[in-house]
C-alpha cells in the first residue's frame, strides 16, 4: 500500500505562484512514475505533468508547458509541482498520483494506481 499526501495549496491572486508537494510513504516506494492532475466540479480529472521516477524524464500537457514544472526528490520520496503566473481558471483541486508499473501514457488518469486526497488551489482575479 502506498500513501500520498499533498500540501501547499491555498488562496492567491492571479499572477501568483505556488509550490505543491506530494509525499509518498508506505511500502518500499519504487514507482515507475508520478503525476499531477487537477479537477474542477463536473469535469474530468485533467493531466498536468508526469515524471519518470528513475531518470527524471518529464512529460507535460500542452497547456501546462511554461507555467508548471514537475520535479522529484528521489531520496525523500516527494514530487513537487511549481506553478507560475496562475490564472482564475487554474482554480481546482490538485492531485498527485503514482503508477507502479511501466505504462505507455502518463497522461491517462486510469493508468495510475494510487492517489492523494488532493489540495485546493483557488486563484482570485
Amino acid at each position: 500500500q502506498v500513501q500520498l499526501v499533498e500540501s501547499g495549496g491555498g488562496l492567491l491572486q492571479a499572477g501568483g505562484s505556488l509550490r505543491l508537494s506530494c509525499a509518498a510513504s508506505g511500502r518500499t516506494f519504487s514507482p515507475y512514475a508520478m503525476g499531477w492532475f487537477r479537477q474542477v466540479p463536473g469535469k474530468e480529472r485533467e493531466f498536468i505533468a508526469g515524471i519518470i521516477w528513475a531518470g527524471g524524464t518529464t512529460n507535460y500537457a500542452g497547456s501546462s508547458k511554461g507555467r508548471f514544472t514537475i520535479s522529484r526528490d528521489y531520496a525523500k520520496n516527494t514530487v513537487s509541482l511549481q506553478t507560475y503566473s496562475l490564472k482564475p481558471e487554474d482554480t481546482a483541486v490538485y492531485f498527485c498520483a503514482t503508477v507502479l508499473r511501466p505504462v505507455l501514457r502518463l497522461n491517462l488518469a486510469e493508468n495510475y494506481d494510487y492517489w492523494g486526497q488532493g489540495t485546493q488551489v483557488t486563484v482570485s482575479s
